[in-house]
């Protein structure tokens, strides 16, 4: 049984649509972001970074977005949603490398690009969003660049926990100067993973409406 913290579209949204995929039996608790709910002593007892995503696991609390979709693939095998460590050495390691290359550098750009101040207070916020706009779109050029060559899929022909993550990612770009969208291997895969069914129940149930 998992129980999922979560805010609707953010870094939980992964998480989310990795249950749904896997079809496992799930409970959904809303943490409010605006409220700053995430910074509760309650809520930090569970995830000490103060962030969501919070998956309790048989009621023991993991953490780290990417982290947990390389558990719950490996948990429920039988989803295949990503090629387990007996598997070939080279489909292992393009799994591993963009599933650490996706989490060390596109996902904290988008932290740099959301708070600035975070990073060299609030005289430099617009040198700060300039970088960290550059550093999102060189990976996406690079995403696009390997979807073109080895797609359609982050794996190839196989639809992976790294499809998802990717998308997610490709989802926050969506009122930047330069969206993920407007690289074709990468619209490709958004519009690919938008079709399936889980896109739908996940939207559903977590009231979105944009980037559908």
């Amino acid at each position: 049984m998992y129980t999922l913290y979560y805010a609707p579209g953010a870094a939980s949204l992964c998480v989310h649509l990795a249950l749904i995929e896997i079809a496992a039996e799930f409970e959904l608790v809303a943490v409010d972001l605006k409220a700053a709910a995430q910074k509760r002593p309650e809520y930090l007892a569970l995830n000490p970074s103060g962030v969501v995503p919070t998956l309790l696991i048989d009621g023991t609390p993991a953490c780290e977005a990417a982290a947990l979709l390389m558990l719950l693939a490996e948990r429920h095998p039988e989803a295949g949603l990503a090629p387990i460590a007996a598997a070939g050495a080279g489909e292992r390691q393009q799994f591993l490398q963009w599933m650490f290359y996706l989490a060390n550098t596109l996902q904290p750009a988008f932290r740099h690009w959301w708070y600035p101040n975070e990073i060299a207070g609030d005289d430099n916020i617009a040198r700060v969003q300039a970088e960290a706009g550059r550093r999102i779109e060189v990976a996406f050029e690079r995403i696009d660049a390997h979807l073109r060559a080895n797609g359609p899929y982050m794996l190839g022909a196989d639809y992976s926990v790294l499809d998802i993550y990717a998308v997610m990612l490709m989802r926050w770009s969506r009122n930047m100067a330069k969206p993920a969208l407007e690289w074709p291997g990468c619209r490709e895969l958004a519009d690919r993973v938008r079709a399936r069914s889980a896109w739908t129940k996940l939207y559903a149930a977590e009231g979105l409406t944009e980037w559908a």
